[in-house]
């Protein structure tokens, strides 16, 4: 009996040991918890990292892919992806909204060159408007022919802070235009298919009366 306690007495200071020196690694004296999460690891590297859920099927995606775009990609419980955010090796960067197609229908980014835009796209992958602010804040919107992916009009503001809407044939040639000039002065463009002008109709305001 007494060298069953002595053997007993061994094994629980064995184990004391073990865990007050686990213990005093992490928690020196006079040490919290707050310092030691202080001195937790601060930075983690890898090439890609996936997220899955709790029956291990892919849900998203942390990556740099081999055309050098960092990309975070989520997926839904079919594994489609429906969400993306990606920044390119350029320097341009979008979101993206998928259907459960896997088409995409929404994209909202900026280029490397200062555009900044939101698109919008039918369930044939074919944009059918878009919102877009060039670098010098030239502003426009354009709405598109769905079956052809042409340009059919076009809503905008030049950077002067001018107007202008255009209409588009099924080809995507611009036929009618109307705008108004800095000054005021109203216009009506008409063209052909081929591009020349047909008829116009130019408004000059007529100076008022002085009192």
């Amino acid at each position: 009996m007494k060298d069953r306690r002595h053997l007993l007495y061994a094994t629980l200071a064995l184990v004391g040991g073990i865990i007050g020196g686990a213990a005093s690694n992490r928690l020196l004296p006079g040490e919290g918890l707050a310092s030691a999460a202080a001195r937790a690891a601060r930075e983690i590297k890898a090439e890609k990292f996936v997220v899955v859920d709790h029956d291990g099927s892919t849900r998203g995606v942390i990556q740099v892919n081999s055309r050098g775009v960092a990309d975070i990609a989520l997926k839904d419980a079919a594994g489609r992806l429906r969400a993306e955010l990606s920044v390119s090796d350029l320097g341009s960067a979008k979101v993206g909204f998928y259907d459960q197609n896997g088409a995409q229908r929404v994209s909202v980014g900026e280029t490397q060159d200062g555009r900044n835009g939101l698109a919008i796209y039918a369930d044939n992958g074919r944009q059918v408007a878009g919102f877009t602010v060039a670098e010098d804040n030239q502003s426009s919107v354009t709405l598109y022919d769905p079956n052809n992916g042409r340009a059919r009009v076009g809503l905008g503001v030049a950077a002067n802070g001018e107007p202008a809407l255009v209409l588009f044939d099924q080809n995507g040639r611009d036929r009618a235009e109307l705008h108004v000039s800095l000054n005021g002065h109203p216009g009506l463009a008409l063209a052909d298919a081929n591009g020349k002008s047909i008829a116009g109709l130019p408004v000059s305001v007529a100076p008022q009366p002085q009192p």
